[in-house]
């Protein structure tokens, strides 16, 4: 069957991240295994069971606007800027060209809401600043974006946790498939704040030092912080400027189970790779990687293996699948944007990035988890996997930009 509707291309990438900041050194990081995890100097955690995370030392916001209107934006704003002026570039291409930005978050710009809060207690009265209020607004994050860039784009925040990368993705797509969108800029940011790291430490899922996505031993997850935004564009519109075509998104998977507010069940995860299948026009004998979800949490993991098997059956045990948190952490609504550009990365390089941090095997979740070292691979189509707080859960499926459109 030939497929009619506009081809979606994805032509930018914009990491912003703890172990590279650009597509140039992220790709190295990501292949070469690094580790983006630090001692936390963004906030005091002592008293805490956890003191390391995925926190971006050395990000200077001047080097992508201008000094004088950086007490407009909060630090995710801050991140999401810079991913979206490295992702334009990548894709050699004006603002002018950006008819919508969709930016998706967990906890928005939660540093100045603890800043505020901070103040007033120490103070004992409320001193809200006026750059306070122009920085506390989530939904001025996508604005800012917009502002800074000076475009004037449709602009979106998507607070789907930690799946609103790929939810940004999914509407990115059908803006280009259903309304005629040629150019727009997808993704995701969060920022570390003492809210979300104290947060979890009480939920008992934080590890005290390392992610080791599906090892036998893992504790739990890492939080970390960044930014991804890629540039989806319209096929047609891309040749026409003799673009570099980097991946094909060929479409995206939806699901919500509304069982648990943290934990996803089996079903949910399934019927969202499932519905992935179904709408990419794609069998699962096709898929060759999956960047995984993998918080390293013994539930999360499991439930993932699971699903896969649930599809795969006994291949899913052969089926590589990989997590890029076990070397950044989790970085909320910015994880599965830049799983996202990991997995438009795999497709460019034929190369599988690590699942680093593995020891031992689980019986109880035998993945090919890619340990320790990228591998090079053969492969057209991949997965990339994402399921939030909520049950919110949403896949984006992948293609290598010469693979047949069908």
């Amino acid at each position: 069957m030939i497929d009619h509707s506009p081809g979606v291309v994805i032509t930018g990438l914009g990491p912003v991240t703890s172990i590279g900041i650009g597509s140039t050194d992220f790709t190295s990081s990501l292949f070469g295994g690094h580790s983006g995890i630090s001692e936390i100097t963004a906030f005091d955690t002592a008293g805490l069971p956890t003191r390391v995370g995925g926190q971006i030392h050395g990000f200077n916001g001047n080097d992508y606007f201008d000094p004088t209107s950086r007490h407009q934006y909060g630090r995710t704003s801050q991140l999401a800027i810079a991913a979206a002026k490295l992702a334009l570039a990548d894709a050699e291409v004006h603002a002018d060209s950006v008819t919508a930005i969709l930016v998706g978050t967990t906890n928005g710009e939660c540093q100045v809401h603890e800043r505020i809060l901070s103040r007033t207690v120490e103070s004992k009265q409320q001193l809200i600043t006026t750059a306070d209020m122009r920085q506390l607004l989530d939904p001025l994050i996508p604005l800012n974006v917009n502002q800074a860039l000076n475009a004037r784009a449709e602009c979106l925040l998507i607070p789907t946790a930690c799946a609103a990368g790929n939810y940004a993705l999914a509407y990115g797509y059908e803006l280009i498939v259903n309304q005629s969108h040629q150019l727009v800029l997808v993704g995701g940011s969060d920022s570390l704040s003492y809210s979300a790291y104290s947060g979890f430490c009480q939920l008992y899922n934080m590890a005290p030092d390392k992610c080791r996505p599906f090892d036998l031993n893992r504790q739990g997850i890492l939080i970390g912080e960044g930014a991804g935004m890629l540039v989806l564009e319209n096929e047609d519109h891309a040749r026409r400027r003799n673009a570099r075509i980097l991946a094909r998104m060929c479409g995206y998977g939806l699901s919500c189970d509304a069982s648990h507010m943290t934990i996803p069940t089996v079903d949910g995860v399934t019927r969202a790779m499932q519905n992935a299948l179904k709408h990419s026009n794609i069998a699962a004998e096709n898929v060759g990687y999956i960047s995984a979800h993998g918080t390293g949490t013994k539930r999360n993991d499991e439930t993932e293996f699971l699903a896969l098997k649930s599809i795969w059956g006994d291949q899913a045990a052969n089926l590589p699948i990989s997590s890029l948190k076990s070397m950044l952490g989790h970085t909320m609504g910015a994880a599965s944007a830049l799983e996202a550009i990991a997995t438009v990365l795999a497709l460019v390089h034929q190369t599988l990035p690590p699942t680093i941090n593995f020891e031992t095997p689980d019986p109880d979740c035998p993945v090919d988890c890619v340990p320790l070292l990228a591998r090079q691979h053969s492969f057209q189509h991949a997965f990339n996997n994402a399921y939030a707080f909520g049950a919110n859960n949403a896949v984006t499926v992948f293609a290598d930009a010469q693979a047949n459109r069908v």
